[in-house]
């Protein structure tokens, strides 16, 4: 069956068969590699992209599911080479071991602060709950959002789902 659907700002189109995940589209078809293949079973988190949103593990949802929706992933918010402040601050933070996870826990986040741009450490770690990790122990992950979120404040930068600017 053909699908269309929004990737990262842009249309796309693909012919999938009605039981393929999202997961598969994204990684195979697309060749969006940031959507990393864990669990398979919505446990993880490593998988998540926003769908309309809402983060969403792609290993649960099926392509035709998305069939008129708007999809981001990691890919979304870096341009022309440059980071977006999500990821700068996971650096910053020292929150990055491995990079397995990361994909995940950024689209999380970005989730996160589109909804509350000024979250407390409850509510970081509420959102988070979802997503695992093996190397970083968490208090790090946690620390980067906290200071994404005191960093956007700063320039009076209000998340929304379009881009967040660098600038």
């Amino acid at each position: 069956m053909k699908i269309s659907f929004t990737l990262n700002g842009e249309l796309v189109e693909v012919d999938v068969p009605p039981n393929m995940t999202l997961l598969d589209v994204l990684r195979r078809k697309l060749g969006i590699t940031s959507v990393k293949r864990g669990c398979e079973r919505g446990e993880c988190g490593a998988c998540t992209v926003i769908v309309n949103g809402e983060p969403v593990c792609s290993c649960l949802i099926l392509a035709p599911q998305v069939d008129g929706k708007d999809v981001l992933t990691l890919e979304y918010l870096s341009k022309n080479g440059t980071l977006h402040p999500i990821q700068e601050a996971f650096i910053e933070a020292g929150a990055i071991q491995c990079g397995f996870c990361i994909p995940g826990f950024i689209m999380t986040a970005y989730a996160l602060l589109m909804k509350n741009p000024n979250p407390t450490v409850d509510e970081v770690r509420k959102a988070l709950e979802g997503n695992l990790c093996r190397c970083t122990g968490y208090v790090k992950i946690v620390e980067a959002v906290l200071l994404v979120a005191k960093k956007l404040k700063k320039k009076s930068k209000p998340i929304s789902i379009q881009r967040l600017d660098n600038g």
